[in-house]
């Protein structure tokens, strides 16, 4: 899982070096979100509580996630996506009770998310990059896309 540092407030750039993306589970579940901060960090505070709740079983929570996401009063106005993945799946989670599985493992959010994904399976159908190199270089070229995304990369993998 790869994410960028950029933090931005309307046009302007407030941060660069965010770090977006979380381990948890005892770093068996790599967790990234693109959207307002503070709603992440609130997406991410539930999500551990479920994946917690549920052993680790990353698709029961992040389903469980997703339905209190929809609705509960309070939670259903963040502004936010999660991205939660473990060794055998990869979820995109929606405040709309999206809980979705790519077809092929690759999956993207924030404003550079669709040039990340374009550029993924590129790599990933043309190179033999591994997966931290594909999700790496894959948001390098976003960040030379996208103004939003910046090229401080950070990249978690999960052994």
């Amino acid at each position: 899982m790869a994410g960028d540092g950029q933090v931005t407030l309307g046009r302007t750039v407030v941060k660069s070096g965010a770090r977006k993306i979380r381990r948890l589970h005892n770093g068996q579940v790599l967790a990234g979100f693109a959207g307002s901060t503070a709603d992440a960090m609130a997406l991410f505070a539930k999500f551990e509580t479920k994946i917690e709740e549920y052993r680790g079983n990353l698709e029961r929570a992040a389903v469980e996630l997703a339905k209190e996401w929809r609705t509960d009063r309070v939670l259903r106005r963040l502004e936010a996506f999660l991205v939660a993945a473990d060794r055998d799946g990869v979820f995109l989670l929606s405040g709309a009770g999206d809980v979705l599985a790519p077809d092929d493992g690759i999956v993207a959010v924030g404003s550079g998310g669709a040039y990340a994904v374009a550029a993924a399976r590129a790599l990933a159908r043309n190179t033999s990059l591994d997966a931290a190199a594909v999700a790496g270089e894959a948001m390098k070229i976003a960040a030379e896309i996208c103004v939003y995304t910046n090229d401080q990369i950070v990249v978690e993998t999960l052994e």
